[in-house]
């Protein structure tokens, strides 16, 4: 019987996340590519440089930029925790929008709230300014197939 996933234990670094996500979404230019920056137990951070592109009317970054990153840095702490599975898939995403997330690189840390052995549930907060400034908050759900 395979060992179950734990919100203790990093089965992936950084370096093993970022190349399986190059992998997996091929196709654009690597300056821009969202990144993993930082994995530890129950909690990943991930930097997405910033790109005019992402702006919206207004001059503040889009929400489906935001609602992105946040997917993105769930799929990474999943995988951070229960290794290469590429076909867990998001179920749920919930987003709260704070503030205008202002030009500049978009952060976002997303943190185990639950690791089961089929549903993931985790925490997001996204900025631009910094941690005490949050531009957005979500609760992503991931299924983990058998």
């Amino acid at each position: 019987m395979p060992t179950p996933p734990s919100a203790e234990r990093i089965v992936q670094d950084v370096d093993a996340l970022n190349a399986f996500l190059q992998r997996a979404f091929p196709g654009g230019k690597e300056a821009d590519r969202a990144k993993v920056i930082a994995v530890e137990p129950g909690r990943v951070r991930v930097l997405r440089p910033y790109d005019a592109r992402s702006l919206r009317p207004g001059g503040v970054i889009s929400g489906p930029t935001m609602m992105a990153l946040a997917d993105m840095a769930v799929y990474a702490l999943v995988l951070a925790h229960i290794g290469e599975v590429p076909m867990a898939v998001t179920t749920s995403l919930t987003m709260h929008f704070l503030r205008p997330a202002k030009p500049g690189d978009l952060i976002a840390e997303a943190s185990l709230l639950k690791l089961g052995r089929r549903i993931a549930t985790a925490d997001v907060r996204l900025w631009t300014e910094g941690p005490e400034r949050l531009a957005a908050h979500a609760t992503v759900a991931y299924a983990i197939p058998a």
